[in-house]
């Protein structure tokens, strides 16, 4: 699927949902804040979010780091019409910059006028984006030299009951989520070609899992 057919189904599926995404997801997306409270954002540092969606994480996250500055990278043209909104209402437009693109192949310095950056996070995005390994790759390629990738997203819940993992994903297929079986695998070979660390971890009996690459 091409970028320009990615951003279309997005656009269809939230369309509508966009409008109570975040008061229905806040029950199934787990770890999101957890991830939000380990950025350890430098005073005066640089935020990336890829697949930000409703602005959500970034509204959050621009609370905790009162002094950094965010960017938001969307598909979804509709996505980033709610983001502006929550951004806007939440007073932090002077410091938050959002642009649409394509997470697997994007430009920072031409969509935000800033090429580095001390930390990137991907929040329940991967499992939704076609060639997602390529935005693992595009994520750690605009790092500052110690800065970090954090992620969170669905895992494998292998300590959970089949039956509620069949229900879970048969669910989940029908917005196109599919849970990374080699996330951790991928995050480890990216880490390697650049000598960083990678800290993986299993939360809610594998019902999710956040990872953080680098320093």
């Amino acid at each position: 699927m091409g970028s320009t057919d990615h951003s279309g189904l997005m656009d269809r599926i939230y369309r509508h949902q966009r409008h109570i995404y975040d008061l229905t997801r806040k029950y199934y997306l787990l770890g999101r804040d957890r991830m939000l409270d380990g950025l350890d954002v430098p005073a005066g540092g640089s935020v990336l979010e890829l697949g930000c969606g409703t602005g959500r994480n970034i509204v959050l996250a621009a609370r905790r780091y009162p002094e950094a500055r965010f960017y938001g990278l969307d598909i979804s043209a509709e996505m980033l019409e709610t983001a502006k909104a929550a951004i806007d209402g939440e007073g932090i437009a002077a410091r938050v910059t959002l642009a649409r693109g394509d997470a697997t192949d994007f430009d920072t310095k031409a969509l935000f006028g800033q090429e580095k950056f001390d930390r990137v996070f991907v929040s329940y995005s991967l499992s939704m984006i076609p060639g997602w390994e390529k935005t693992v790759s595009a994520a750690l390629a605009v790092l500052k030299p110690e800065g970090s990738l954090h992620v969170v997203d669905f895992g494998e819940q292998e300590r959970l009951p089949r039956w509620f993992r069949a229900m879970l994903r048969a669910w989940l297929a029908k917005f196109h989520v599919e849970p990374r079986a080699t996330l951790r695998d991928e995050l480890e070979t990216e880490a390697g070609k650049r000598n960083s660390s990678v800290f993986f971890e299993t939360l809610y009996r594998g019902y999710a899992v956040k990872a953080v690459v680098g320093a």
